[in-house]
């Protein structure tokens, strides 16, 4: 995570060799988050880039840690956790390393984000259904006040991430 945040000046990602992201590189980005499967090959044709181009620039973009992996999505309620939750988690009992190492062995949380403002932690969570949610929240009780609100609709379930482009942000 670290390496991601090494060099932004004006909103540009530069590269340790000093090279900054280009329209291509977000175009992989695009095509990679949109259908991780896709071959160098149908890659290269759909940016209209030979092989070794579109190979090299994966492997520039996986060394400098910008891709951090090659993973299948998979919806929560298509293996039986329908009961997907966000849990907000404050007025922590426990030192925040004890309790990240807590959540860590708790496999119903998908996300867990430290935050800012009243809440010190902000998770995401599936269970199988509300049973199991009491108990998901059982566990947690002891490290703080648990606040869960239970997601009825994801109009926006993923969105690709890409270098920010908007130059009036500086």
């Amino acid at each position: 995570m670290a390496s991601i945040l090494k060099y932004y000046w004006v909103n540009e990602y530069h590269f340790e060799n000093g090279d900054t992201m280009d329209e291509l590189d977000s175009k992989l980005l695009e095509l990679l988050q949109s259908e991780g499967r896709m071959t160098i090959s149908e890659l290269s044709k759909k940016m209209s880039l030979s092989r070794p181009s579109v190979s090299e620039r994966l492997y520039r973009l996986q060394e400098e840690g910008i891709i951090d992996g090659f993973t299948a999505r998979v919806f929560p309620e298509a293996v039986g956790r329908s009961v997907v939750v966000f849990v907000q988690i404050s007025d922590l009992k426990a030192g925040c390393r004890e309790f990240e190492q807590v959540v860590e062995d708790i496999p119903d949380i998908l996300e867990c984000h430290r935050v800012t403002g009243t809440a010190s932690y902000f998770m995401k969570a599936a269970v199988a259904n509300m049973e199991s949610l009491g108990l998901f929240v059982d566990k947690l009780t002891p490290y703080g006040r648990v606040n869960t609100s239970i997601v009825l609709s994801s109009p926006i379930r993923y969105r690709c991430v890409l270098p920010n482009d908007d130059k009036s942000d500086t």
